[in-house]
C-alpha cells in the first residue's frame, strides 16, 4: 500500500473511532445524573467519579484521536476504558435470554473496537496527525 493511501486510511480510521467516543462522552455531560445512576445500577462504586473520568476519558480521547495528538496514548487509555465498560455493562453471560443476543453483539463489538484502537497504538497516526507532524519537525 502506498504512504499517501496508508496516511489517508489512518487519518479515516482515527475519526471513525472517534465518532463512537465523543459524541458518547458530550451526551453524559448533558445527562450527568442518568450516566451516574446507570453506572451506580451495575454496582460500580462511586458513580459520579466514574461518571467524570467516563467524560474525560472518551471526549478527551476522543479529540486526541481526530488530532493525531498523542495517538498512542489516547488509544491505549480508550482500550482499557472500552475493555472495562465492556466488561461491566455488557455481561451476556449474566443476562435474562431475551437480553443475551443483543449484549453479546455488543460485547463483541467492543472487542473489535479494543482490537482497532491497539493496532491504532501500535502503528500510530500516520502522517495526517499532529503527531505525525511533530516526528517530521
Amino acid at each position: 500500500m502506498n504512504a499517501s493511501l496508508q496516511n489517508s486510511f489512518a487519518l479515516i480510521g482515527r475519526i471513525l473511532l472517534a465518532l463512537l467516543f465523543l459524541p458518547a462522552g458530550l451526551s453524559k455531560i448533558s445527562g450527568f445524573a442518568g450516566t451516574a445512576g446507570y453506572i451506580g445500577s451495575v454496582g460500580l462504586p462511586l458513580p459520579e467519579v466514574a461518571a467524570a473520568v467516563a467524560i474525560l476519558v472518551e471526549v478527551g480521547g476522543g479529540l486526541a484521536l481526530i488530532a493525531g495528538f498523542g495517538t498512542r496514548f489516547a488509544a491505549i487509555a480508550l482500550a482499557l476504558f472500552t475493555l472495562v465498560a465492556t466488561f461491566a455493562f455488557h455481561n451476556y453471560w449474566a443476562m435474562p435470554a431475551d437480553k443475551v443476543m443483543i449484549q453479546q453483539l455488543m460485547f463483541f463489538k467492543n472487542i473489535a473496537v479494543v482490537g482497532g484502537l491497539l493496532a491504532l497504538a501500535a502503528l500510530g497516526a500516520g502522517k495526517l496527525s499532529l503527531d505525525g507532524r511533530r516526528a517530521a519537525a
